[in-house]
């Protein structure tokens, strides 16, 4: 009997330090960097720039994440980017704060309100592993007005499908604009921007890894983007530096 006892006391002691580890293991930051060379830059069905290299940075802890963001564009006239976002992730739920920020208008320290090139941005969102929901919305900072010249609180509500097919990992989705801001989808005949409900995004998109080495794959992506509000469409091809 006593064998017996202290067999399962010294298995018990194994499960509790083995818990323990695993515990005080999740417990440590994780952390990434990464860059990707793109050959345009559409966001949201938004034409940004031509060829542009975005490197990202980020460290995570307990559902907690902080990530810096950038794009900047092979050609000079491109105008370059800089994010920062706060998110916070359980299960499939998760929001988020970014700080968006562009060099094409007052420094980085400007926060004025009516002197800043920053514009923040709140998210919501929930993954459900066959559909990912994600609403955002602008509120503060540089953002788009309505047709009366106010603060329009510009968002953006996006729809995520995953799939497989052939081989490839793919992903569908559609982007709308619900209401009116000069923030989305504004063109020289009408830079006031949506007028209303408006599918800013609709696009389709497949990646793959390239093995280079038998230790390194190289992964590339190829994504179609149409802009019904604009009328534009975009082809786009990517690849994964590191």
């Amino acid at each position: 009997m006593k064998k017996t006892y202290r067999q399962k006391a010294a298995a018990l002691a194994s499960c509790i330090f083995a818990l323990s580890l695993a515990t005080f293991a999740q417990d440590r930051p994780t952390a990434d960097a990464g860059a990707e060379l793109v050959s345009s830059y559409i966001w949201r069905g938004q034409d940004l720039g031509n060829i542009s290299l975005q490197p990202t940075l980020s460290i995570g802890w307990r559902g907690f994440a902080l990530t810096a963001w950038g794009s900047a564009g092979l050609d000079k006239d491109d105008t370059k980017e800089f994010d920062l976002t706060l998110g916070y992730a359980a299960g499939g739920f998760h929001l988020a704060l970014t700080d968006y920020w562009f060099d094409n208008g007052p420094g980085y320290f400007h926060y004025g309100a009516r002197n800043t090139a920053h514009v923040f941005e709140a998210n919501l969102g929930y993954d459900f592993g066959f559909l990912s929901v994600n609403w955002f919305t602008n509120f503060a900072g540089n953002d788009g007005v309505n047709r009366e010249g106010n603060r329009a609180y510009s968002s953006y509500l996006s729809l995520a499908a995953p799939f497989r097919l052939g081989g490839l990992d793919w992903t569908a989705e559609m982007g709308a604009v619900p209401w009116a801001t000069g923030f989305y989808n504004a063109t020289a005949d009408d830079p006031a921007g949506a007028g209303g409900f408006e599918v800013a995004n609709v696009g389709i998109g497949a990646s793959k890894d390239i093995r280079i080495t038998e230790h390194y794959s190289l992964p590339l992506f190829a994504k179609l983007t149409w802009n019904p509000a604009t009328e534009g469409a975009y082809f786009v091809f990517g690849l994964r530096l590191f």
